[in-house]
């Protein structure tokens, strides 16, 4: 039983990653942008996040860092696409290359750095419950954060009005400037805030996930936080029960590699990607439904 609340406490803790980046990534996509760049955002907030608690010991600065990181890179993708209508897939693609790039040439020097003692974080009482505690009440804050998180965001887009304004914007452009909406700083604004999770996801991995840096730490997390997006129908608690899923597959490979399962590592390895592939197969089946879910004026420019 305890092997399976350790599971189960991974799970989570995975799911946190791919939660907070495809939160971010659904706030664009609900104001009518796609962002590809996810992974390059990732990557040099997660080495931005790292960079700092290595040198300042503090984790709130690094967590700041990993944000601030995060935003700048959306903001430059932002005025491209919004401003200059560049085309908005080979934009997201640039930057994640980019990002890529970028993130292991400043990361040379910190690959053998080491981060403080890590705090462990416990729930008083419950965390001493048997089972229950081991597998979720020992967890850092941002576990429980991207749970308010995707709440608070439901309230947001569906209940609150300017949510419903950035539903209006992703929908109809057109009819949203004619109401005196500014369709492209709201669009700007959510690329941003879009762009602040993936810097803040990237920096979760680097300063408590995995508490290391290494060049390509992300390992395709940022393509699969995109293709969460499409598989929750662009619905935030959905993008919750789909990452917490697509973090027991990534740790399910761990545990049956540790079970001394005979299959080669490397088809372990591909469990999470192949199951994203089939996620995608099995949703696109039905292209009317997407449709229905899916924002009106996702990936087409606006242009007065």
């Amino acid at each position: 039983m305890e092997t399976y609340a350790l599971l189960l406490a991974a799970t989570l803790n995975a799911g946190t990653v791919l939660a907070l980046a495809s939160l971010g990534l659904l706030i664009n996509e609900k104001a009518g942008i796609v962002n590809l760049g996810a992974e390059g955002m990732m990557l040099c907030a997660a080495i931005a996040g790292f960079a700092t608690v290595s040198v300042t010991g503090n984790d709130l600065l690094g967590f700041m860092a990993g944000v601030a990181a995060g935003a700048l890179m959306a903001a430059v993708f932002g005025f491209f696409v919004i401003w200059l209508n560049t085309n908005q897939y080979a934009t997201g693609l640039a930057l994640s290359l980019f990002g890529v790039g970028f993130s292991a040439f400043v990361g040379v020097a910190f690959v053998q750095a080491k981060l403080p003692e890590r705090v462990q974080y416990l729930v008083p009482f419950l965390s001493d419950i048997p089972w229950l505690g081991s597998a979720l009440f020992r967890h850092h804050p941002m576990v429980y954060a991207v749970v308010a998180l995707t709440f608070g965001l439901t309230w947001f887009l569906y209940k609150s009005r300017p949510g419903l304004v950035l539903r209006a914007v992703g929908e109809s452009p057109h009819s949203s400037h004619a109401l005196g909406f500014s369709v492209r700083q709201i669009r700007l604004a959510a690329v941003i805030a879009g762009g602040a999770l993936c810097g803040l996801s990237g920096a979760y991995i680097s300063i408590i996930y995995t508490p290391l840096w290494v060049e390509g730490m992300i390992a395709g997390k940022g393509w699969i936080a995109l293709a969460l997006t499409t598989f929750a129908t662009w619905r935030p608690a959905r993008v919750l029960w789909g990452a917490y899923l697509f973090g027991g597959v990534t740790m399910l490979q761990f545990h049956l590699q540790a079970s001394g399962l005979d299959v080669p590592s490397q088809f372990l390895s591909m469990l999470p990607y192949v199951s994203t592939i089939v996620v995608l197969c099995l949703i696109s089946q039905n292209p009317r439904w997407l449709r229905a879910n899916m924002p009106a004026s996702l990936g087409k420019p606006f242009a007065l």
